[in-house]
């Protein structure tokens, strides 16, 4: 049984007790980010390559599957790769090289396998990346972040705008009630006037509010570092349970090097 938790940012995460939401927050990043790397260093061009494409997929919906993230999510969570497709769509058409008709169209040969290959690796990194998002909560990435020795002040600054993203959102549409409220269409260029000092009055005071945060923590004995629980050791058999995906990406890729 899995719920969704509410919020902006916090939405995206589905409750559960599957092993994978067991593991610990770096130990998941770093598999996510070691497949990513496997997938990314699959070169384009081999005539394997989409049989290693193909692996690395099963091995994604695979972990996918063991921690209970169902095929509609993973769809959902594949819209972010909206600007590589779009990329990749250009690509057969400014790339250079022998042309080939599809369609009635004259493509480029090399530019159709770089799309290709684009499009399989951006969809592979973030199906990964959503079973990682779905199976772990955003403040405890922030802490397998901040173990894997990210600066303590940009883990700061990503923990204040999951926290604060909701209150500004909540702000945004405050303001898009009151407008509309009074009348307000913005159906043409001239809602613009209304717009942009909308724009520049919430930037004013999400700003102040944060000076308000920051003197406020001061005033609580803030000196730059957020205090913390102590760290534990991980067994080796959580590693081998984190690593399960990259070095099964990484075996494919080397049977694909050594095949091909």
């Amino acid at each position: 049984m899995t719920a969704v938790h509410g919020g902006v940012l916090g939405s995206v995460y589905l409750a559960g007790s599957s092993p994978v939401h067991r593991l610990e927050p770096h130990l998941k990043l770093v598999a996510v980010l070691g497949f990513a790397l496997v997938v990314v260093a699959t070169p384009v061009h081999a005539p394997w390559a989409w049989a290693a494409y193909g692996g690395y997929l099963v091995l994604a919906l695979l972990a996918a599957a063991v921690a209970g993230v169902r095929p509609a999510r993973l769809a959902r969570g594949l819209a972010i790769e909206a600007p590589f497709v779009l990329f990749a769509l250009l690509l057969p058409f400014v790339a250079q090289g022998p042309r080939v008709e599809v369609a009635g169209l004259a493509l480029s040969g090399s530019g159709l396998v770089a799309a290709g290959g684009l499009l399989a690796k951006a969809t592979l990194s973030v199906l990964a990346a959503v079973v990682l998002s779905a199976t772990t909560e955003p403040r405890a990435l922030l802490t397998g972040l901040e173990r894997l020795r990210l600066p303590a002040l940009l883990v700061q600054i990503l923990m204040f705008m999951i926290r604060y993203a909701d209150v500004v959102g909540g702000e945004l549409h405050r303001m898009r009630v009151a407008r509309e409220s009074r009348g307000f269409m913005g159906r043409n260029l001239s809602a613009l006037r209304v717009l942009g000092p909308a724009a520049g009055s919430l930037f004013v005071r999400s700003y102040e509010r944060g000076e308000r945060v920051h003197l406020a923590m001061l005033s609580r004995g803030y000196t730059g570092r957020m205090p913390g629980a102590p760290v534990t050791a991980v067994p080796a058999r959580a590693w081998l349970t984190a690593l399960a995906l990259p070095l099964g990406a990484a075996a494919v890729l080397a049977t694909g090097l050594l095949l091909g």
